[in-house]
């Protein structure tokens, strides 16, 4: 390396870092410019880019040059105010900010004494969160458990499945691997399938239960005690049970109630997903969804997704930390020290599948910090009503149904079908999904509930207005106008 060169300048990056803040800021005041979803045909990029990398250092510039050319008609924007497909990837100043700071000081805090701060931040902080959501005090981390900060909610499953497996093989021995059986409904997200997979389940094992219309898509508690009770008398052994707090395809909330007395009066784990909906249980009118949660074994919310913290910051709390290290604990020489040794701090190595991790507690705290709890409520309570208004509008025209209730800020409809055709309407709502969302202005997705192929439009992105849910209304009319046109149903739009 040249003595010239000093990959961390501090001059360099106070002035480079304002351009960089600048390009950043500027893409999001020119944000709805740009095509919701990207408009590119798949291999665009490998035409655009050299084949190798530069022998030589290239200016800032030409990197943002290529950056507005190039990459940029690659991103479908998430942030767009008028992105509605998925559950919101919520980014803030104050999350952004936090990023910032957690790249500058590029910890890895794998330990408490790698970065004590970065340890003790992470339990204070999700203390905090804990208590905005009222969960039960055994989260907390006076107790035995505690709340970690995981990448995804994939992440959190995960590990408490395998402690959950790990904590019911010291009982019956681990020969009864192939014995051991997972419920969740067939509403839950395919990280349960996933995590399965990467625990050592037998895929016939993972049980995904009937949910349908007449629970309003949830998991019906009879189904789940008539399973535990059908497995057992065939000589398998329940040991883990995943329920929802707001389904991916629909928000559907499971009774955590009565559940929890199916998994206790059979020694299951009992977690908790509520990835997306459990953010709005941080406003007290929202917080009878997560009733029953005292039941639970472990709890899971993205703050990433609805609470304005930038990606990647999925909280999980346990009720028992030691089941978490047990399943996941290794203490190789080169990590031992005074503190670990003596059993005086959390080292949250323990409590994740990867060894290293990053300062992530800063985005949140700096999120509560700067914004408050009345300011995120209030954020949390607008995209709720923006949605009911969206409902409203659709149930106003006739042409259209909401196939599943709303809880909170998705809404589930389709185009009826010609003639009530219904054969022929997961088609008709295909194209009109895709007519929409080659638009580029607006972007939904879909799914499918009891057979019926459904739009799905979820408010959250933070630039969302109202004006933006009445335009991409508009944009849904006009293109239904014109799909059901070709059938000789021209209706009111």
């Amino acid at each position: 390396m040249e003595s010239g060169l000093r990959p961390m300048d501090a001059e360099q990056l106070r002035e480079n870092g304002h351009k960089m803040v600048d390009f950043i800021a500027d893409y999001y005041k020119s944000i709805e410019n740009f095509p919701v979803l990207s408009q590119v045909e798949p291999g665009y990029l490998r035409e655009l880019l050299p084949d190798s990398a530069p022998n030589q250092p290239e200016s800032l510039q030409q990197v943002f040059d290529d950056l507005q050319a190039k990459i940029l008609p690659g991103v479908t924007h998430w942030q767009s105010p008028n992105f509605f497909a998925y559950y919101p990837s919520n980014s803030s100043t104050a999350g952004f900010l936090g990023e910032m700071l957690s790249a500058g000081l590029n910890i890895v805090g794998f330990s408490w004494i790698t970065s004590p701060a970065a340890t003790e931040l992470e339990m204070i902080v999700l203390d905090w969160l804990a208590k905005l959501l009222n969960l039960p005090d055994d989260f907390l981390s006076a107790g035995n458990g505690g709340g970690v900060i995981q990448g995804t909610a994939s992440e959190a499953v995960l590990v408490v499945l395998l402690a959950a497996r790990d904590r019911v093989l010291r009982t019956v021995g681990k020969t009864a691997l192939e014995k051991l059986v997972v419920y969740g409904s067939d509403q839950t997200h395919s990280a349960l399938q996933k995590a399965c997979q990467i625990g050592g389940i037998h895929p016939e094992n993972c049980k995904l239960l009937k949910a349908d219309s007449s629970t309003g898509y949830a998991l019906s508690p009879d189904l789940l005690s008539e399973a535990v009770s059908h497995d057992i008398t065939n000589g398998l052994i329940p040991f883990f049970l995943c329920a929802n707090v707001g389904t991916t395809s629909s928000t559907a909330v499971d009774p955590l109630l009565e559940l929890g007395k199916v998994t206790k009066s059979n020694g299951i784990w009992f977690h908790v997903d509520a990835a997306y909906a459990g953010s709005a249980c941080v406003c007290p009118e929202y917080r009878h969804y997560i009733d029953g949660v005292e039941e639970a074994d472990s709890f899971n919310m993205n703050a990433h997704k609805w609470f304005l913290t930038n990606f990647d910051c999925s909280v999980l709390w346990v009720k028992d930390r030691n089941a978490l290290v047990q399943a996941l604990s290794t203490n190789p020489v080169f990590l031992k020290n005074k503190a670990s040794d003596a059993n005086m701090v959390v080292d949250y190595k323990d409590w994740q599948v990867p060894l290293g991790r990053r300062f992530r507690s800063l985005k949140l705290w700096m999120v509560l910090r700067l914004y408050g709890v009345e300011n995120l409520q209030r954020y949390i309570r607008n995209h709720i009503k923006l949605a009911k208004q969206f409902e409203e509008l659709v149930a106003q025209d006739p042409r259209f149904e909401i196939v599943a209730p709303r809880k909170f800020a998705l809404v589930c409809f389709r185009l009826l079908p010609p003639h009530r055709n219904e054969d022929f309407s997961n088609k008709l709502n295909h194209n009109l999904l895709d007519t929409v969302n080659s638009t580029g202005k607006v972007y939904i997705s879909h799914t499918a509930l009891s057979g019926k192929y459904t739009l799905r439009l979820a408010v959250g992105a933070p630039l969302t207005e109202e004006r933006h849910v009445n335009a991409a209304w508009k944009v849904i009319q006009e293109k239904a106008s014109v799909l059901l046109s070709e059938f000789g149903m021209n209706g009111v739009s």
